[in-house]
C-alpha cells in the first residue's frame, strides 16, 4: 500500500502526540496478558498445590475449592447477629465477679503456711511474721492447739489434734479446699526457720507451673532406696498446685497406712507410695539452697557461701535470733542492689556518649529521670524554703510556721545523709562537722521524687587537726520508690445513700429550688437514694396560732411524691434555740439503722448521680469517712457573668466553676470553699463509734459546751480513728450565699465561716475593681 505525503505526516503526528502514553498502553497489554495467562493455568487439568492445602486431610480434593474460596473471599462481608432470647425460658441474671482477675482464672503465684505450735505461737511464729509476712500475699499459721490469745495481724487456723501426721494431713486438706484454685504454688515450712523471702518469690517466679514437682533439701529415707527421698520440712519446701491436687485424693489413705513422727518424712512417704513422686532440690536449672546453722552460732561472723545465698536457714531456737538473721540477710540484699546500681550507672555513663547529646544529655542522678520541663508559667514547680527550726510554707496561708513532725524529721534526715556523703567523698584527708543550716528550699518533683537544695555551714578538720569554716552548698533528691497499692475494704455502688438535709427558717425560700433539683436528678434517674427533712424551729416559730414557716417545704414534698409513686420523703421537726450541727445529726442517727450511708447536704447543696457515686465509693464503714470540698460561686455583684472572649490583650476572665450546665446561662467565677465542711458522707455505725467516744472523754457541762463548737467533721476529725479524706468534688457547685456565723461557735469555727463569707464574695481581680470604683465614686 503506497502512502502519499499528508498521510505520513498526519501518522508522525498522531504518534507524536501518543508517545507519551506508550508505556501506559504496553504496561496494560502486558498486564492483561500475564491474567488471561494465570486464569488459564489456574482453571486448567491438574493438581493445584494450593487446593491440596486448604482441602480436607485424607479426604478427596475437589477442584473448584480454589474457586469457591475465592469467591466466599470477595463476597464476605461482616454480619450483626441481634441478640435473641427465648421468652418461653426463664432469664438467668449473668453474675459478675467482684475482681476481673477471678474472671479471666489468674491465680497468685505463692502461698506459704507455717506450721507452728501452742508452745512457739507467740515467740517464733510472731519472728516470722514479723519478718517475712509483708513479702508474701497470704502466710497462714497452722497449728493443733491454739493459745488463750491469738497475736494481732495473723490468721490462725487450730486443727484441733497435736499429732503430727494429722496436723500435715489437715494442711493439705485446708490448703486445697480453700486455695487450692487461687495459688499456683505452696511452700511449707516450720515456724523454727528463716526464710530469705525476696529470693524464695524469685524461685517461685522462674519455675513452671505445668509440672507435678515436690522441691526442698532431700532426705533419705531410712531403710529406703536411693530414689526414695522426702524433704526435710525444718528447711520448708515447694509443692506445686497441680501435686496437691493429685495428692488430695491419697490423704486418708496415707494417714491410716503410714506410720511416723515426723510430718515431713509422713509427707515424703505417702508422696512416693500414692504417686511415685520423690523430693528433689534442683529443677529446670534453679537450685533450691539452704544452710544449717549451728548451735550458739553468730551470723554476724558467718560468711560462707552457703549462708550467703541460702535461701532458708534452720534451726532458729528463738525469736531474738530470726531477728539477728532477718538484720543480716537484709544488709546482704542492701549491699547487692548497691552493688547493682553502680555497676548499671557505670553502663549509663558508658552509653551516654555514644548518644546525639553525649554527657550533656546525662541526667543527674544517673538513672533517674531528668527534672520535670514547664511548657508554661502555670506549671513551674515551686520550692518551698525552710530553716532548722521554721518553715515558710504552710498550709493555713500563714507566712510562717514551726517546723514540727514529719517535716521536721525529713529535714534533719536530708542534713544528715548530707554530712555523711560528704565525709564519705573526703575523708581521710578532710573530716566535715555541721554548725547550722542556713538556708533550705525543697520541691517535689513527680517524675522525680523531693529534690533538696541546702545551704549548709560546715568546719571542715584535716588530718593535722586545722580547722576551717566553710559554707557550701549541696543537692540531694529522695527518689520515688516502688508503687504500691493500699489494700483497701471492698466498696460498691449499689449502696442505698440517706440524704439528710437541716433546714433553718431563714433557708426554707430556697428548699423549693433543691427538691425541684433533687427530683431532676435523683427522682427521675431512679437512684438508689431517699431524703430526709430536718426541719428546725426556733423557740417562738411554728407554734400554736402562729403561721408554720415550712409549709410550703411540706406543700413541696408532697408533691413529689404524688408526681413519683413509691417516693417518701420523711421530714422531722425539732425545735432548737441554738442548732448545731452535731445535735442535728444526732436526732436523725438514732432515726436510721447502723448501717445507713449518710450523705450530710445543704439547702444550696445539688448533689447528682455522680456526686452520689462518689459518695458511695469514698465513704467506708469502718474505715474512711468522706468530707468533699464544694465549689462555691462568686457574689455575681462583683463577678459578673463571663461574656464573650474579648479582643486581644483584654484581661482572662475569672475562673469558672466545673461542670457548669450552659443551659443555666453563662457562668459566674468561684473557687472551691476549703473552710466549709458542711457536706460529709459516712456511715452511721461511724458516726455512732465518734459519737460514743466524745461522751466518754467529755462529760456534763464541757460536753454541751464543746457540742456548740463543733461540727460533725470536728467530731470525726478529734474522736474517731477512721480515715478522713478531704477532697473536691466538681460535680457540687453552690449558688453564691452568705453563711449564718453563730456567736456560739468555738473561736476556729467563728473564724472559718468568716473567712469563707469573705473569700467568697469574689476573686483578687473583682474586689479590687470594685474597690477602685468605689474610691472613684467618693472622689467624685
Amino acid at each position: 500500500m503506497h502512502l502519499t505525503g499528508p498521510t505520513i505526516m498526519r501518522l508522525s503526528s498522531l504518534l507524536a502526540l501518543l508517545r507519551p502514553a506508550l508505556p501506559l498502553i504496553l504496561g496494560l497489554s502486558l498486564g492483561c496478558s500475564l491474567s488471561l495467562l494465570r486464569v488459564s493455568w489456574t482453571q486448567g487439568e491438574g493438581e493445584d498445590p494450593c487446593v491440596e492445602a486448604v482441602g480436607e486431610p485424607g479426604g478427596p480434593q475437589n477442584p473448584d475449592s480454589r474457586t469457591r474460596l475465592d469467591q466466599s473471599d470477595e463476597d464476605f462481608k461482616p454480619r450483626i447477629v441481634p441478640y435473641y432470647r427465648d421468652p418461653n425460658k426463664p432469664y438467668k441474671k449473668v453474675l459478675r465477679t467482684r475482681y476481673i482477675q477471678t474472671e479471666l482464672g489468674s491465680r497468685e503465684r505463692l502461698l506459704v503456711a507455717v506450721l507452728t505450735s501452742r508452745a512457739t505461737l507467740s515467740t517464733l511464729a510472731v519472728a516470722v511474721n514479723r519478718t517475712v509476712a509483708h513479702h508474701f500475699p497470704r502466710l497462714l499459721y497452722f497449728t493443733g492447739q491454739r493459745g488463750a490469745r491469738t497475736p494481732a495481724g495473723m490468721q490462725v487456723i487450730s486443727h484441733g489434734d497435736e499429732r503430727p501426721a494429722w496436723l500435715m494431713s489437715e494442711t493439705l486438706r485446708h490448703l486445697h479446699t480453700h486455695f487450692g484454685a487461687d495459688y499456683d504454688w505452696f511452700f511449707i515450712m516450720q515456724d523454727d526457720t528463716y526464710v530469705q523471702a525476696p529470693r524464695l518469690a524469685a524461685l517461685a517466679g522462674h519455675l513452671s507451673i505445668n509440672q507435678d514437682l515436690y522441691l526442698g533439701r532431700t532426705e533419705e529415707f531410712i531403710g529406703a532406696g536411693e530414689q526414695a527421698r522426702y524433704c526435710h520440712g525444718g528447711f520448708g519446701y515447694l509443692l506445686s498446685r497441680s501435686l496437691l491436687l493429685r495428692l488430695r485424693p491419697h490423704l486418708d489413705g496415707c494417714r491410716g497406712d503410714i506410720l511416723s513422727a515426723r510430718p515431713d518424712e509422713w509427707l515424703g512417704r505417702c508422696l512416693i507410695d500414692s504417686l511415685g513422686i520423690g523430693c528433689v532440690s534442683q529443677h529446670q536449672g534453679q537450685q533450691y539452697r539452704s544452710f544449717e546453722l549451728a548451735k550458739n552460732r553468730d551470723p554476724e561472723k558467718e560468711g560462707s557461701s552457703a549462708f550467703l545465698n541460702a535461701f532458708a536457714v534452720h534451726p532458729v531456737s528463738e525469736g531474738t535470733l530470726m531477728y539477728q538473721l532477718h538484720k543480716r540477710f537484709s544488709a546482704l540484699e542492701l549491699e547487692r542492689a548497691y552493688s547493682e546500681i553502680e555497676q548499671l550507672q557505670a553502663q549509663i555513663r558508658n552509653l551516654t556518649a555514644l548518644t546525639p547529646e553525649g554527657e550533656a544529655g546525662l541526667s543527674w542522678p544517673i538513672g533517674l529521670p531528668a527534672p520535670f520541663t514547664a511548657h508554661s508559667r502555670f506549671e513551674v514547680l515551686g520550692w518551698d524554703y525552710f530553716t532548722e527550726q521554721h518553715t515558710f510554707s504552710c498550709a493555713d496561708g500563714a507566712p510562717k510556721c514551726p517546723l514540727q513532725g514529719a517535716s521536721r524529721a525529713d529535714v534533719g534526715d536530708a542534713v544528715e545523709t548530707a554530712l555523711e556523703q560528704l565525709n564519705r567523698r573526703y575523708q581521710p584527708r578532710l573530716r566535715f562537722q555541721k554548725q547550722r543550716l542556713l538556708n533550705g528550699y525543697r520541691r517535689f518533683d513527680p517524675a522525680r521524687g523531693m529534690e533538696y537544695t541546702l545551704d549548709l555551714l560546715l568546719e571542715a578538720v584535716t588530718q593535722r587537726g586545722h580547722r576551717r569554716a566553710l559554707a557550701r552548698r549541696v543537692s540531694l533528691l529522695r527518689p520515688l520508690s516502688r508503687v504500691e497499692i493500699l489494700p483497701m475494704p471492698y466498696v460498691t455502688e449499689a449502696t442505698r445513700v440517706q440524704l439528710v438535709l437541716p433546714l433553718l427558717v431563714a433557708e426554707a425560700a430556697a428548699a423549693p429550688a433543691f427538691l425541684k433539683a433533687f427530683a431532676a436528678s435523683v427522682l427521675e434517674p431512679r437512684e438508689h437514694a431517699l431524703l430526709t427533712l430536718l426541719l428546725v424551729y426556733g423557740p417562738r416559730e411554728g407554734g400554736r396560732g402562729a403561721p408554720d414557716p415550712f409549709l410550703g417545704v411540706k406543700a413541696a414534698a408532697a408533691e413529689l411524691e404524688r408526681r413519683y409513686p413509691g417516693t417518701r420523703l420523711a421530714w422531722l421537726a425539732v425545735r432548737a434555740e441554738a442548732p448545731s450541727q452535731v445535735r442535728l445529726m444526732d436526732v436523725v442517727s438514732k432515726k436510721h439503722p447502723v448501717d445507713t450511708l449518710f450523705f450530710l447536704t445543704t439547702v444550696w447543696t445539688r448533689p447528682g448521680p455522680e456526686v452520689l457515686n462518689r459518695c458511695r465509693m469514698n465513704a467506708i464503714s469502718g474505715w474512711q469517712a468522706f468530707f468533699p470540698v464544694h465549689f462555691q460561686e462568686f457574689n455575681p455583684a462583683l463577678a459578673p457573668q463571663r461574656s464573650p472572649p474579648g479582643p486581644p490583650g483584654a484581661g482572662p476572665d475569672p475562673p469558672s466553676p466545673p461542670g457548669g450546665d450552659p443551659s443555666r446561662g453563662a457562668p459566674v467565677g468561684g473557687r472551691f470553699d476549703r473552710q466549709a465542711s458542711a457536706e460529709g458522707c459516712f456511715y452511721n455505725a461511724d458516726y455512732l463509734a465518734a459519737r460514743a467516744r466524745l461522751a466518754g472523754e467529755l462529760a456534763g457541762q464541757e460536753e454541751e459546751e464543746a457540742l456548740e463548737g463543733l461540727e460533725v467533721m470536728d467530731v470525726f476529725l478529734r474522736f474517731s480513728g477512721l480515715h478522713l479524706f478531704r477532697a473536691v468534688e466538681p460535680g457540687l457547685v453552690q449558688k453564691f450565699s452568705l453563711r449564718d456565723c453563730s456567736p456560739r461557735l468555738s473561736e476556729e469555727l467563728y473564724h472559718r465561716c468568716r473567712l469563707s463569707n469573705l473569700e467568697g464574695l469574689g476573686g483578687r481581680a473583682q474586689l479590687a475593681m470594685a474597690l477602685f470604683e468605689q474610691e472613684q465614686a467618693n472622689s467624685t
